[in-house]
């Protein structure tokens, strides 16, 4: 998680904002949209199973086009992935991530 704050931060200049986010989205200072993404992430992460086509009718309701959706999903699903691998392998973070 610490790597992909120091990514965010490099992205959007604000250490606050970012330790916000960070610590938990749901009560971050994020838009409308950015909230939705937010959680539409959590949900797609914790229970995918449950997902509706609500779902992405809420995010074009903030401006995402299909292959905004694509993209998100894909992204969602990729770290999703590779997480799993990193815990179920035992990969150690990087020491300059410890903080």
């Amino acid at each position: 998680m610490r790597a992909h704050a120091d990514d965010l931060q490099l992205e959007v200049g604000d250490r606050a904002w970012v330790d916000a986010v960070a610590a938990d989205f749901h009560t971050a200072p994020l838009s409308p949209r950015q909230s939705a993404i937010c959680r539409y992430s959590e949900k797609l992460t914790l229970t995918p199973s449950a997902m509706t086509a609500g779902d992405l009718d809420e995010l074009r309701a903030h401006g995402l086009a299909d292959p905004d959706l694509l993209d998100l999903v894909q992204v969602v699903a990729f770290f999703n992935s590779i997480n799993r691998v990193v815990d179920a392998l035992g990969v150690p973070d990087e020491p300059e991530w410890k903080g």
